[in-house]
């Protein structure tokens, strides 16, 4: 009869630890999906890099001023707008709508960029019912 419950408590013991690495690997994978939407801009040599981005909507793209000069990330059309970035400073901004973003910098008006959310289209199954 010991043997019995100590095979039994073995068996609970190896689904309770199976169960915690499935767990586990879940809430790494949700991480990995979250850290996927954000994407950093470079300020550097007096650009932006890259120059045009393509996100999906709820994406965070952070600026980083790498270059020496003070730089501003400024919306074209008011949508968003950086204080003045020293060395290593940054500025986030999360897009949420689908669209075209053109920005630039207001200390130096000749450096462009783009974000360019796209919007995103539900695959459908060959029932025709969205996945």
């Amino acid at each position: 009869m010991k043997n019995v419950v100590r095979i039994f408590v073995f068996a609970l013991l190896l689904v309770a630890a199976f169960s915690f690495a499935v767990v586990k690997g879940e809430s790494n994978h949700t991480v990995a999906q979250a850290a996927a939407n954000e994407v950093e801009v470079k300020i550097d040599n007096f650009s932006f890099g890259p120059q045009s981005l393509s996100v999906s909507p709820g994406t965070k793209v952070t600026w980083k001023n790498r270059d020496e000069i003070p730089h501003t990330v400024v919306s074209t059309e008011g949508v968003f707008k950086s204080r003045v970035l020293d060395t290593d400073e940054t500025f986030s901004f999360t897009f949420d709508k689908p669209g075209t973003y053109p920005y630039f910098c207001s200390v130096h008006p000749k450096m462009t960029g783009q974000v360019v959310v796209k919007e995103v289209i539900a695959k459908r199954t060959l029932s025709g019912a969205p996945r």
